[in-house]
């Protein structure tokens, strides 16, 4: 593999420096460099990252190709600047097996754009009853550390309880969707002043924060670790903070549609907009982006939701929840948290790469821009503002609610261990 020459780029938004990149490996981070043989990259005024990391990604295969696949996925999550995606389990036949986690995971060797790991399903067919093979995948050569019947919530206390000590044994850690499904019965969008005026089922906020409050008391009497997954309302940052002010071992994340959107969005009836959990309200909003800020919320996380055409383009009632967020993600972070002073790049790394690989337990990514650790970079045009056109997205689902609107930033370069996926803004 030649050597790279990152020339002038601002490593995670600092001083301009040079990255050196010979193989798989960064080879030497400083000024004036050179290196004889090097393909140069000028990145003067760009930003420099570690690659990102999606703890929560759904990549739909097997059994819903018509929505995406892996190689499509990790297309659009290269091309979004990730450098590693943990695939969700709510597939067909759901990830609960070992045998079906390695399926997901040689796809994803086989891709070539983005490292997939697995994330296993806590229950046997997400159906909340009995724990799925937790060990097994574990010990298959997925290696698999998180699990979640994401989509669903584990609202049995004593099967997620089980859970929370059977994962404690390896390490693992339990990815929580947050929805007590009694009080989400009929459920449309969000509970509150616009539910009531459009007359749609509202989605109360408790439902999310009562399950949270559970399962952190849980985490804590058996000494375990939970994850808290697209957090959503002021109260359940609340709730993770008191959490965390006890020294229970708790992590939390926020979508970017989150960070941006509210439930006022749905006054439009245009199902793009239907997502679980639903668009809040704009005191959320800024609760959720304070929270992010202050580390309450350890991580950003996209929930790719990617739905064909005809799941989405029908009456609000039968639409599909979800939204496609990989190649938006960074740009959404940009202009909400740094755009607003609220964080600057280092900490835009540490919410989308570090962080997230050490809670996903990945040890080659969200590593440090330095000598010597993996080639796995994003550079970033900051300056750069564009119009989103679904047209042009590498996922196989255009569900994007930010068509026509116009956002910051523009992910010029990605590297997986030194091979440039992406390049001048193209995939490679």
């Amino acid at each position: 593999m030649s050597k790279i020459l990152i020339r002038g780029a601002k490593v995670l938004g600092g001083e301009a420096q040079d990255v050196l990149i010979d193989g798989e490996t960064i080879a030497e981070v400083g000024q004036n460099l050179s290196a004889e043989d090097a393909t140069v990259i000028e990145a003067e005024g760009q930003t420099l990252l570690p690659g990102l990391v999606d703890l929560h990604t759904h990549l739909r295969e097997p059994g819903r190709e018509d929505s995406e696949t892996v190689l499509t996925g990790t297309r659009a999550a290269a091309s979004g600047g990730y450098t590693a995606v943990f695939a969700m389990a709510n597939t067909f036949p759901v990830a609960d097996t070992a045998g079906v986690v390695e399926q997901v995971w040689r796809l994803g060797k086989e891709s070539g754009y983005c490292d997939v790991q697995p994330i296993g399903a806590v229950t046997v067919g997400l159906e909340g009853k009995q724990l799925s093979e937790l060990g097994a995948m574990h010990d298959s050569a997925a290696r698999v550390t998180v699990f979640s019947d994401d989509g669903k919530c584990v609202d049995d206390a004593v099967i997620m309880r089980r859970a929370l000590e059977y994962v404690k044994a390896f390490g693992g850690v339990v990815a929580q969707h947050a929805q007590e499904p009694r009080l989400t019965e009929g459920a449309q969008m969000n509970e509150g002043v616009v539910s009531a005026e459009l007359g749609l089922g509202g989605w109360p906020a408790v439902a999310e924060e009562s399950i949270i409050a559970r399962d952190v008391l849980l985490a804590e009497h058996v000494g375990s670790r939970v994850h808290i997954c697209h957090l959503s309302t002021a109260g359940s940052v609340e709730i993770v903070r008191w959490a965390k002010s006890r020294g229970i071992d708790v992590t939390a994340e926020v979508t970017p549609h989150h960070l941006l959107l509210t439930d006022e969005l749905v006054r439009s009836y245009n199902a793009v907009y239907k997502v679980n959990p639903p668009l809040r309200t704009e005191k959320d909003v800024l609760a959720l982006r304070e929270a992010l800020a202050d580390g309450t919320i350890d991580i950003v996380a996209t929930d790719h939701a990617p739905h064909p055409h005809e799941d989405k383009d029908c009456e609000w009632a039968a639409a599909a929840m979800g939204m496609v967020g990989l190649e938006t993600a960074l740009s959404v972070v940009q202009q909400t948290m740094v755009e607003t002073g609220l964080l600057d790049w280092a900490g835009v790394a540490e919410r989308m790469s570090f962080a997230p690989a050490r809670i996903g337990g990945l040890e080659n990514h969200g590593r440090p821009v330095s000598a010597g650790e993996p080639a796995n970079l994003t550079l970033v045009d900051t300056s750069y503002r564009g119009v989103v056109d679904p047209a042009h997205f590498a996922s196989r689902s255009r569900n994007t609610p930010y068509e026509g609107r116009e956002l910051p930033g523009r992910v010029t370069h990605t590297f997986l261990r030194g091979r440039a996926t992406v390049v001048d803004g193209t995939l490679a």
